[in-house]
């Protein structure tokens, strides 16, 4: 009897003693489901038939049972039907195919995720703010897009910085959304998204950094300055003199051609906080409430914080 037919099943439902091939009706029943879901297979080329009865009918291997109970259990985890075939066909791997269907699910639950957090976040919302957080969230994609807020930055940052730097900080000044948010994270992201959006180009103008020179050289030294400043602000410390707060401080001097001195502190403070622009500080409070880690807009205000205590200090 040939492999994956049972005995005793010999000349029922039209299985073929001379050459072992099933009916369309036979493997059906073998691999416990419907001869509809059979023909469904069988149509979209992942059961190839052995043969056909000289009434027309389909034949089937012996070896299709497997092939079916194979193509079932893939179904099964929601493994799409094209992605089965080039399995069966060998034209992909098992491994790879199940490592794409569980990036995709992880993703459709991010979704959810973000659809569940942005229901919770209008249902919860005082009533009388019900239709502009309904506005607000639902201008953002679920799960939400990042590229309004890159676009802001890349519209910020000085025209003749690399495309190198530029990448690298507009990585580091962009948040990345959660996974599992809160409502109150996806109503801040929201706002975020409305604030970049918004941001007109004469709005841009009025709190890009000052012209500089040599834009690299002063971004360089700054994200030196802030990755030093990370280590006190996960430990809490308060601003202060240090490493952190001289390379700050050189990166500035660099950029205007001089060195550091009580001299330069002092107008580098006075510098600082007249540059200062609203839509910068609130788009760094609405970050800071969607990621754990120090923003660069807190290692900024540290720096500066620092900074302006040892001038009044001196």
């Amino acid at each position: 009897m040939p492999p994956d037919i049972p005995s005793g099943v010999s000349g029922i439902e039209g299985v073929n003693d001379v050459d072992g091939t099933l009916s369309i009706g036979e493997l059906a029943a073998l691999a416990r489901t419907t001869v509809k879901t059979v023909r469904f297979y069988s149509d979209r080329g992942l059961l190839p038939e052995a043969s056909r009865s000289g009434g027309g009918h389909r034949r089937y291997g012996p070896g299709a049972p497997e092939r079916l109970r194979m193509i079932r259990s893939l179904r099964s985890l929601g493994v799409p039907v094209p992605e089965i075939g080039r399995i069966l066909d060998r034209g992909d791997t098992l491994e790879a195919v199940v490592a794409r269907r569980l990036a995709d699910l992880g993703s459709e639950l991010t979704a959810l995720r973000w659809r569940e957090a942005a229901l919770r976040a209008v249902h919860d919302g005082d009533p009388e703010q019900l239709a502009e957080r309904l506005e607000l969230i639902g201008a953002v994609g679920v799960p939400p897009s990042t590229s309004a807020l890159a676009h802001y930055w890349r519209r910020v940052l000085p025209v003749r910085l690399s495309a190198r730097m530029r990448g690298a900080v507009t990585e580091a000044a962009v948040p990345e959304p959660s996974a599992d948010p809160t409502p109150d994270q996806v109503f801040a992201f929201a706002r975020l998204h409305a604030l970049a959006t918004a941001a007109t180009d004469h709005c841009l103008v009025s709190h890009r950094p000052a012209t500089t020179a040599h834009p690299d050289l002063l971004y360089g030294g700054l994200h030196e300055a802030y990755l030093l400043v990370v280590a006190a602000l996960r430990a809490g410390r308060a601003p202060g003199p240090g490493e952190a707060l001289d390379c700050y401080v050189a990166a500035h001097a660099r950029d205007s051609g001089t060195r550091d001195s009580p001299a330069f502190r002092r107008a580098l403070t006075v510098r600082l906080a007249a540059a200062d622009h609203p839509v910068m500080a609130r788009y760094w409070q609405l970050a800071a409430e969607l990621t754990p880690r120090p923003t660069l807009g807190g290692a900024d205000s540290w720096l500066r914080e620092a900074l302006a205590t040892g001038v009044a200090a001196a």
